[in-house]
């Protein structure tokens, strides 16, 4: 494995910046590993090779001319699939979009290649992001770099085994009940949040509207913060964007790393931290934030008693959007069309494309959802739903006024055995227990490790009030410098 890829996107940055590396010869480094390493990962849905070395040439071309070079200049970074890139496939990691080449860039796209990283390809992810393993793909499972029978998590599951997997040293998710931050526990890495509307949804394909955020994922939460400055901001292409500049992330990062948290008063959220986790997951967190004490921030624990209906009440909202969303892939505007010979009419032509697009989840989602907003249903379940939402959120709102930032493990374990929990939908979902809350309220979060559990990764996942995601690089940072990072087995 070359040294290139064992470094931070702050080292690599500057290696480029000062000219003693070429950007060249980092996006091959990484294509190298790649090659060598994805047959047993499953990271990549599409290695971009000509894309990236053309990006790469560019950011050379601008340092050879004296051009100033942005903080990322010339780092790799891998796209999960669920944003539309020109003229490379996009799949969602669905059959229903095989071979789809989107005539645009998401709005994530665009900044980072306005920013001079280099893509390097698009990761796999479970199919429109319904899922908490990336088992749920329609091209096959990822599989964790630190042991190749376990889950990376999901939906992300592609962009955190890349990181983990030294393929990339920065990576782009999407969460909507934790698919960023689940995976960043999983497999060691970090994974963020943003606040909900502080990242665009501009071309990516939706899933839950309301839920959905997309947001950095890195092996450090300085690289991490980097990332989320490239990709933050306003953007009017975006009704739910809010129309207001990203804290300094980066400063905030910064400051954490000096490894003072004096002043910082965290809340330990108490309903996270009774049955349901596992012993192991428990006791390294448990230490994360005795090491957090130890730095100076007050730790007191702080109820939020609606959190625990937040895994019924996601499981209607997200589907009832998700039934309203994939209802353009009719098999008429773009990607798969099953069925028209010329003899059948449009309906059966949509309800064959549909058959053979979507996989199991994604119907298992579409058909809740149609239930739950359907005649004579929609107040006793979505209805509901919305009313909990709101409760959940006061219960935010309430804990903020006592506390800086909450914390909790990220997920109740460890990276479960691939296949293990497949044909138990309710035991999937439970892997996003301690995530979805987060996004019913809007609010930022990340994930963290904090150390081990029978020789898997633990994650740690400080919430914060909205837009103020610098609040929980601070604390992150802090952690990070008190336990350190996490070097999964060699590949």
């Amino acid at each position: 494995m070359s040294d290139l890829t064992k470094m931070t996107a702050v080292e690599i940055a500057g290696l480029v910046a000062s000219g003693e590396t070429s950007a060249v010869e980092v996006a091959q480094a990484h294509l190298d590993r790649i090659g060598a390493v994805d047959d047993r990962v499953h990271a990549f849905l599409h290695v971009d090779t000509e894309g990236a070395l053309a990006a790469a040439r560019a950011v050379d071309e601008r340092r050879a001319a004296g051009e100033e070079l942005g903080p990322l200049a010339g780092v790799p970074v891998a796209v999960k699939d669920v944003l539309t890139t020109k003229g490379v496939p996009t799949t969602v990691g669905s059959k229903i979009l095989e071979g789809w080449r989107p005539p645009y860039d998401s709005t994530i796209v665009e900044r980072l290649r306005d920013a001079g990283t280099v893509m390097l390809g698009k990761t796999n992810m479970d199919e429109f992001a319904m899922g908490s393993s990336t088992e749920y793909s329609a091209y096959g499972p990822t599989r964790n770099p630190w042991d190749t029978d376990r889950i990376p998590g999901g939906s992300g599951g592609g962009s955190a085994a890349a990181l983990a997997a030294y393929e990339a040293p920065l990576s782009i998710g999407s969460d909507t009940g934790g698919s960023i931050r689940q995976p960043g526990a999983v497999t060691g890495t970090v994974g963020a949040k943003p606040t909900y509307g502080g990242t665009s949804r501009y071309g990516l394909v939706a899933f839950s509207s309301s839920l959905d955020t997309p947001g950095p994922c890195a092996r450090t939460v300085l690289d991490a913060a980097l990332l989320h400055q490239v990709i933050g901001g306003h953007d009017p292409r975006d009704s739910t964007s809010i129309p207001a500049p990203v804290p300094d992330v980066v400063a905030a990062a910064r400051l954490g790393a000096t490894g003072d948290l004096t002043g910082v008063k965290l809340g330990v959220v108490t309903e996270f931290t009774g049955e349901g986790a596992e012993p192991g997951v428990m006791a390294a967190f448990r230490d994360a934030a005795e090491a957090l004490a130890k730095l100076g921030a007050e730790i007191v624990e702080v109820s939020c008693p609606h959190f625990k209906y937040a895994l019924p009440a996601y499981y209607l909202i997200a589907p009832s959007e998700c039934s309203s969303n994939l209802a353009r892939f009719d098999g008429v505007r773009f990607g798969l069309r099953v069925g028209d010979d010329g003899n059948r009419s449009l309906e059966e032509v949509m309800s064959l494309t549909r058959e053979a697009g979507f996989g199991p989840e994604v119907k298992r989602r579409i058909m809740l959802g149609t239930y739950a907003l359907s005649s004579g249903y929609y107040d006793a379940y979505y209805g509901q739903a919305q009313k909990v939402r709101t409760l959940i959120t006061r219960d935010f709102t309430s804990a903020f006024e006592q506390v800086d930032a909450l914390i909790s493990p990220t997920t109740p374990f460890v990276a479960f055995p691939i296949g293990s929990r497949t044909a138990d939908p309710y035991q999937m979902y439970l892997a996003d227990l301690f995530t979805i809350p987060t996004n019913l309220y809007g609010g930022p979060a990340i994930s963290v490790p904090c150390g081990l559990s029978d020789g898997l990764p633990v994650g740690f996942q400080i919430m914060a009030p909205t837009m103020a995601d610098d609040r929980m690089y601070r604390v992150a940072a802090a952690l990070e410098n008190a336990v350190g990072t996490l070097t999964p087995p060699a590949l």
